[in-house]
């Protein structure tokens, strides 16, 4: 059986097709949404003979949930609701990209929505300006799912020389790496940096700082444009928390996290006193920090590899071995943020934020 790969396609031939113009106001509007697996993003084009502003000006659409795992055949209609748009930085001009909730026939939300009830949520601690930065850490592979640049018969040298690494032989896939940053940036979203991870192979890229339901959006956009990008390279991107079993690190994302009174003069104690609610609610945010009630978290919380033991709720200052770290520089000025380095790199971040607004600000279980 023939594989169809990326080398059979060319690239600067469809570019040519990207520079015809496009009369009038008609532009290509690219729905994107979280389907049935609550990690895996789909999208689908429309045209429209206008520009969009804003979400409220989109129409509606559906797709068939069947073919996502969310419907069933008989009944296979799932609706797209516009929340937000950006710029497009595959086709450029006026065209767009949708980030969309996903409601069902009877008008709820399907059951990987979680933006929905985030947003109430935030909107209810909307007088504690919640604010996040995310750190999305994530594996290049080849398409036979091997690690990006790894020996096809054995292992690179152990971790080391990796971490924020530059030079052929310890970093692989930058130029992936360059353009989904460029794309980010193209977008709108508010990407931070990034850089190369501990393990070969993998990276992290930051986004925020971001208030309220915009911290999920963003993120969540911003791993469509990942794997679209790997796509235009023919390399596949993992967000497993623990992509190589043995003595490498897992992969995280980290969230970090203040309010408006934490960020005030002598907040650190406002600080404190939000770690403290965190630490009577541990099982119950590991829940909402992996997919699937936490599964295969476990794989990566294990207590060593910059990482605190699953079950073990712990925080201190500048200690990447922890539950919640504080940074050196917030214990210092007495203010600032947290960051909790308990969520899987495969995390809802509506989940993740949600739940820490909850406990934290609204004090709710």
């Amino acid at each position: 059986m023939s594989t169809i790969t990326t080398e059979l396609t060319n690239k600067t031939v469809l570019d040519r097709y990207f520079r015809l113009p496009v009369t009038g106001q008609k532009c290509q509007a690219m729905y994107v949404w979280i389907d049935g697996t609550g990690e895996n993003l789909r999208s689908k084009t429309r045209t429209l003979n206008f520009v969009p502003k804003k979400p409220r000006e989109l129409p509606i659409w559906n797709f068939d949930g069947s073919s996502t795992g969310q419907a069933e055949g008989s009944n296979s209609d799932v609706y797209l609701h516009p929340v937000a748009i950006y710029r497009d930085p595959f086709r450029l001009g006026n065209n767009k990209l949708i980030l969309c909730e996903t409601y069902k026939y009877n008008k709820k939300p399907t059951e990987t929505n979680n933006r929905w009830h985030c947003k109430e949520v935030m909107q209810k601690a909307e007088s504690h300006h919640p604010w996040f930065g995310m750190e999305q850490e994530y594996t290049l592979l080849d398409v036979d799912n091997h690690p990006l640049g790894w020996p096809k018969n054995g292992y690179p040298g152990p971790q080391g020389p990796y971490h924020c690494a530059v030079g052929a032989g310890k970093v692989y896939g930058r130029d992936i790496i360059e353009a989904h940053y460029k794309a980010c940036l193209y977008t709108g979203i508010e990407i931070a940096g990034t850089n190369a991870e501990t393990m070969p192979a993998q990276w992290e890229y930051q986004v925020g700082t971001c208030e309220g339901i915009v911290m999920g959006d963003d993120l969540w956009m911003s791993r469509y444009l990942l794997h679209h990008v790997a796509e235009d390279f023919g390399v596949v991107v993992s967000l497993d928390p623990k992509p190589v079993l043995g003595d490498w690190n897992g992969a995280g994302l980290h969230c970090n996290f203040s309010t408006e009174e934490m960020r005030k003069e002598n907040g650190y104690e406002a600080i404190e006193a939000g770690i403290s609610k965190l630490s009577k609610q541990h099982v119950q945010h590991l829940k909402h920090y992996a997919p699937h009630e936490g599964k295969d978290n476990e794989k990566r919380l294990i207590g060593t590899h910059e990482t605190s033991r699953m079950y073990n709720f712990s925080s201190g200052v500048a200690d990447r071995g922890v539950s919640i770290r504080i940074p050196r520089m917030v214990e210092q000025e007495k203010k600032g943020y947290f960051e909790d380095r308990r969520p899987a790199s495969n995390a809802d971040p509506y989940k993740v934020t949600e739940v820490l607004v909850k406990t934290i600000c609204l004090d709710e279980n």
